[in-house]
């Protein structure tokens, strides 16, 4: 099965990933496309500019491209369309956003918990309603499963191995 895990920055995607990874052994996990791309030598501004985004999305296109299954996917084209918004152009990439969101067999959706509020953060607010509408509301019609979690990392743990074994 082919698994990404996706939300906003700072919501514990990346521990999920790597505990899931633990929880099934047969899976390879795949890291982050700015790490993947911080792999390479490619340097992203602070913040990150609407390039690097885009050199981001390339990125996971590419990882999502390959075959290969049972694989946890650290994020999915989802997230770098959420943190573009404005900026992401219909034309030029929803075809394969698309095509490769349909490549996956289940988004795992990390929201924003009240149970771990952070300092105010506009922006991480903004990608989580995005993502919110993509994938809970299939608002870009990618027509995935998408499974949303909470609580801590065990309960989430919890949350997708129940779904994988319905």
């Amino acid at each position: 099965m082919r698994i990404a895990v996706s939300g906003a920055h700072r919501v514990g995607k990346s521990t999920l990933v790597e505990a899931l990874g633990d929880a099934l052994p047969k899976y390879v996990t795949v890291a982050e496309p700015y790490e993947l791309l911080e792999e390479d030598g490619y340097e992203s501004a602070t913040p990150p500019t609407v390039e690097d985004f885009e050199a981001q999305l390339e990125r996971s296109l590419e990882v999502l491209g390959d075959d290969q299954p049972n694989v946890i996917f650290d994020r999915c084209p989802a997230d770098l369309v959420a943190y573009l918004s404005d900026s992401f152009d219909d034309d030029a990439w929803l075809e394969r956003v698309r095509a490769a969101m349909q490549s996956l067999e289940l988004v795992v959706f990390v929201p924003i918990e009240a149970r771990v509020k952070l300092r105010s953060d506009a922006l991480r607010e903004e990608v989580d309603e995005r993502l919110r509408s993509m994938l809970l509301d299939d608002s870009l019609g990618f027509g995935v499963e998408v499974v949303e979690v909470q609580g801590d990392v065990d309960a989430r743990v919890r949350q997708v191995m129940s779904r994988l074994k319905s």
